[in-house]
């Protein structure tokens, strides 16, 4: 699927007739937008490019890098390239739209 609009609704029944806990819905040069619904326990491992996650719904805890804390619905959260990142404690409903962009390796930081 790569239509240029997309409902949440629309990516959340894509995702359900995949019968996977993750698909990509839309991609355009190096972005690739995936809706990911884990069961119980997120099993990311870290990617190779970088990566932003807007949660749609549900709560919970994010480690990234580390580091922890809580998340709700809207909630922005990147994750450079190479990271160790999960989400934990998270509710049922809990689902989110993915962002992966860019280079292998992830963008550098401007300083």
């Amino acid at each position: 699927m790569n239509k240029k609009e997309l409902s949440t609704e629309i990516a959340l029944q894509v995702l359900k007739e995949s019968g996977q806990v993750f698909t990509e819905v839309f991609n355009h040069g190096s972005l690739s937008v995936e809706i990911y619904k884990p069961d119980k326990v997120d099993h990311q491992k870290p990617h190779d490019r970088d990566e932003i996650y807007v949660v749609i719904s549900g709560t919970g805890t994010f480690l990234n890098g580390g580091n922890t804390w809580p998340f709700k619905p809207g909630d922005f959260l990147f994750v450079p390239a190479g990271v160790e990142h999960r989400f934990v404690e998270f509710t049922d409903d809990f689902s989110t739209w993915v962002f992966f962009y860019g280079p292998v390796g992830g963008e550098k930081e401007n300083l």
